[in-house]
């Protein structure tokens, strides 16, 4: 059965790509069937670079007519406003057009009933597996998809009771490099700002990795502040206080922001309390946004690779999906510091070198 897409005036035939990647029919679909193993690393990379300047897409019905396979992918994410939802869904989106899938993108924002009635949505559509950055709090569903044996990657979250493969930051290792930071530019008085806590492993992670650097100075303080930002005013409430609080002790202030939803919450607080960065307080925010570089002095961060979280997801549920059933495996990336006035030595008032 010939499988083609047009292009302009052209129909891309799998003949076509073979022909321009100078491999076999056979090899074009074992690499559009996710049979990864059985091609070179050479071949793969020809196999996809040509796909992609060809503009070839496979048919979605010729396949499933022909293997009972829907090449379709689930991908549910806890909020879509979260800057950090959308660029990891441009990597994973990148993969499943370089693999020849397509993916299916619910919201479920925050929300457990949402939540339930997406998974039950992709199911109907006879996804062949599922992306998933939970809510974090009622963890059935997911169970049930680990005894079903359905394959699943989680996104950035860990599910207790779940052996499902995680791809995303190290989260630990992030907040430890970012609070180091800030310690080295000589603020004393730390807040990490994250949303509530509870069954989200990623922010527990950034609060590990935040105390286990602060408890190596400890002539500093730092706390865990816990706002919750839709509700108005309240991050604006607790920074109010955290500053009163420590003002008077002598020490310099400084905010490390959770993730960006928080940071731009921080940013209108930090305004409406007229407080400067870094004259009266040192700001580090995770996720690095559009517009960090943009107000004051430019805010440092720590930078996700999202794209790469996205695309590497989609190749390790690839594997699962064509079965390989060994142990869990979790594939954590290194986030990258980028420094900018927000942060600069309190010495000087002038960002770092």
């Amino acid at each position: 059965m010939r499988q083609s897409i047009k292009t302009g005036t052209e129909r891309v035939t799998i003949a076509q790509v073979a022909r321009e990647a100078g491999v076999s029919k056979t090899s074009v679909s074992r690499f559009l069937g996710g049979e990864f193993d059985a091609l070179s690393v050479r071949l793969r990379d020809q196999i996809g670079t040509t796909i992609a300047r060809l503009g070839y897409q496979p048919s979605q019905m010729a396949r499933g007519l022909k293997g009972g396979r829907t090449r379709l992918i689930g991908m549910l994410v806890a909020d879509i406003l979260n800057p950090y939802s959308v660029a990891v869904l441009h990597g994973a989106e990148a993969a499943c057009q370089k693999y020849g899938y397509t993916l299916m993108l619910c919201n479920t924002g925050n929300d457990e009933q949402r939540e339930k009635q997406s998974l039950a949505a992709l199911h109907s559509y006879s996804v062949e597996g599922l992306l998933f950055n939970t809510q974090g709090r009622n963890v059935t569903p997911l169970k049930e998809l680990g005894q079903a044996a359905f394959p699943v990657v989680l996104l950035d979250r860990r599910v207790e009771g779940c052996d499902f493969d995680l791809v995303g930051l190290d989260n630990v290792s992030a907040a430890q490099l970012a609070t180091s930071h800030l310690l080295e530019q000589g603020y004393t008085d730390i807040a990490l700002v994250v949303q509530p806590l509870y069954g989200v492993s990623s922010r527990q992670g950034r609060q590990a990795g935040f105390l286990q650097a602060m408890n190596r100075r400890p002539d500093c303080h730092g706390e865990t502040l816990e706002v919750h930002i839709d509700q108005p005013g309240h991050t604006a409430t607790v920074l109010h206080e955290f500053f009163l609080r420590r003002r008077n002790g002598g020490g310099r202030i400084a905010i490390l922001a959770g993730n960006g939803m928080v940071s731009l919450q921080i940013a209108l607080a930090l305004q409406s309390m007229k407080l400067r960065f870094p004259e009266d307080i040192g700001l580090l925010c995770f996720d690095e946004l559009a517009w960090s570089p943009l107000v004051g002095a430019g805010i440092s961060t720590i930078e996700q690779p999202t794209y790469e979280i996205g695309f590497t997801a989609i190749e390790r549920l690839l594997v699962r999906i064509n079965g390989e059933r060994s142990g869990r495996k979790e594939i954590l990336l290194d986030g990258r510091l980028v420094r900018r006035g927000s942060t600069a030595p309190v010495a000087t008032g002038h960002a770092a070198p």
